[in-house]
Parts: C-alpha cells; structure tokens; sequence
C-alpha cells in the first residue's frame, strides 16, 4: 500500500486564495480585516511564527499590526495593551504569541482578550461554545486538521478516531471537533496503557505528542488515515513529526508530511477565524 500524501501546504494556499478574494470583496464594502499580533521576549522560534503570520496576513490583503514588547514586560503593561486591542476597531483579531516568558501569566492574558477578538480560540468562552457545537472561533490546528481531513474526502462520521496527546491547544479540541462529525473518539496520553493496541483500532490516527518518530508502522492499523501534528528535530537535526513516516507510509492510506502538512495549516486557519471576526463586526453577512 503506498499512501496518499496529504498535501497541507497546497491545500493551505487554495484556502489562503479563497480568504485573499473574499478580503477583496469586503474591503470593497469597507471592512478591512485587521490582526494585532502581540509579541513578548526575543524567543528566535516565536519570532519566526510571527513573522510567517505578519507575512499571510498581508499577502490576504488583510492589515497586520505586530506589537513587539521586551521581556522584562510586567503582567500588567501586556495587559493594558491587549484591552486597548480589544476597543480598537481597526482590529477584529488579537493573537497573543505564546510561550510568553515564565513570569507572565498566560491563562489570565488568554481570559483579557474578547472573545469576538480571540482568533485563536484559547478564550474559556470560546472553548466553552466549541465543545456545546454553537458557532465560535475554533482553535486554529484542530481546525485546519478537520479541513485536511474533509478537502482530501477523508470520512469522518462512522469512523474510529485515536487522537493522541490532551492539550488544550491541539488533542482535547481536536477529539471535540471530530466527535462533532460523528467519529467515535478515544483519546490516548502519556498515561495509557497499552498504547499500540489503542492506537491500531484508528480508522483515524491524530499523534500530537511531541516526540520524534514516536509513532512507527507498529502503532499503525493498516488503511488508517494517519495525521501527524508533531513538529521536533531527529538526530540529525533535519525536522520531523511525531510519526516515522517512512514506516507508516507502508502501512496508512493517507498520512501528512513534516514539514508541509498540519503546519501550514495553523496560520491559514488564524485568516479565516479573523475574516470572520471582520464580517461579524462589520455586519456583514456571508
């Protein structure tokens, strides 16, 4: 079996076309989306993803706002900045880099954005709406997840989804959303027991858990869809993903790269929830 590679990098830049037309059309009625991005410290990887967001943003047509703050910034003053963000508004999206430097509380930063501003879908609110199925701003790399899974006809409904890993960035939604499109869903940690006999159940295997090549063909039940969210260097420091995709892809029907597969997805995702964002302050209806 040689499995399909899911392509998240073109599939990615399709929907970063459809989000740079439909800005086109709003800017012609007068809406133009707005995202404030808010970085803290000099983390040379953070700096990079802010980088990449500044850089779609603008490539959308979209206006982008970086606000760059020194490390030794207090709780207080990143606070004042993020509600002078939430009364602006030119800016429909407030995205908070993280990991914000060990003094800073992260949890309270997430609670004083607005929930009509949290594009990244972090806000309690939020979350709160996500898992109940009401409309909100889904959490960015679960939902480009869901997009991969339904632009590649990948079936959803029916199907036994393994989601490794319980974050509250990634694993916990990821299982709500697919649970949401009618999967049976498990969720496995660093705590199961038995993991491979879990995991080999999957009809659809999501591995976030931040380990390289943790997930070999072994793990693997063959004609699985296998989605790997992980992001970490080998031996060699060449990138790679939570799965040894060399190894799975003899087993699984479709599986995403590292890099080029969940990846691109995440920041696509962030337009989308802020276009949104846009058409709902603007009064716009799509």
């Amino acid at each position: 079996m040689v499995a399909q590679l899911i392509d998240g990098k073109g599939i990615g830049q399709t929907i970063k076309a459809e989000i740079a037309e439909e800005v086109k059309e709003l800017v012609k009625q007068g809406c133009k989306p707005g995202l404030a991005v808010i970085l803290v410290g000099d983390d040379p990887a953070s700096a990079t993803y802010v980088k990449n967001k500044e850089k779609a943003t603008i490539a959308a047509g979209m206006m982008s706002r970086l606000i760059r703050l020194p490390k030794e910034t207090t709780q207080e003053e990143l606070l004042s900045h993020v509600r002078q963000l939430n009364e602006d508004d030119d800016i429909h999206g407030i995205l908070v880099q993280l990991p914000l430097p060990k003094h800073l509380n992260e949890d309270e930063v997430i609670r004083t954005i607005t929930p009509d501003k949290d594009v990244d879908g972090f806000h309690p609110v939020n979350v709160g709406k996500m898992v109940i199925g009401q409309p909100t701003y889904l959490s960015c790399t679960p939902y480009g997840i869901i997009e991969l899974l339904e632009r590649t006809n990948v079936e959803i409904a029916g199907r036994h989804a393994v989601v490794i890993g319980r974050s509250n960035i990634v694993g916990k939604p990821m299982g709500q959303l697919l649970l949401q499109r009618d999967a049976t869903v498990t969720y496995c940690h660093s705590r199961t027991p038995n993991l491979a006999e879990m995991t080999k159940q999957a009809d659809i295997l999501v591995v976030a858990v931040g380990r390289a090549k943790m997930i070999d063909a072994s793990y693997v039940k063959e004609g699985a869809v296998v989605i790997d969210v992980g992001m970490n260097r080998d031996e060699n420091g060449k990138l790679c993903g939570d799965v040894d995709f060399d190894s799975v892809k003899e087993v699984s029907s479709a599986i995403t790269p590292v890099p080029g597969g969940v990846g691109p997805m995440t920041i696509t995702m962030l337009l989308k929830n802020t276009v949104h964002s846009a058409r709902r302050a603007c009064g716009i209806e799509q």
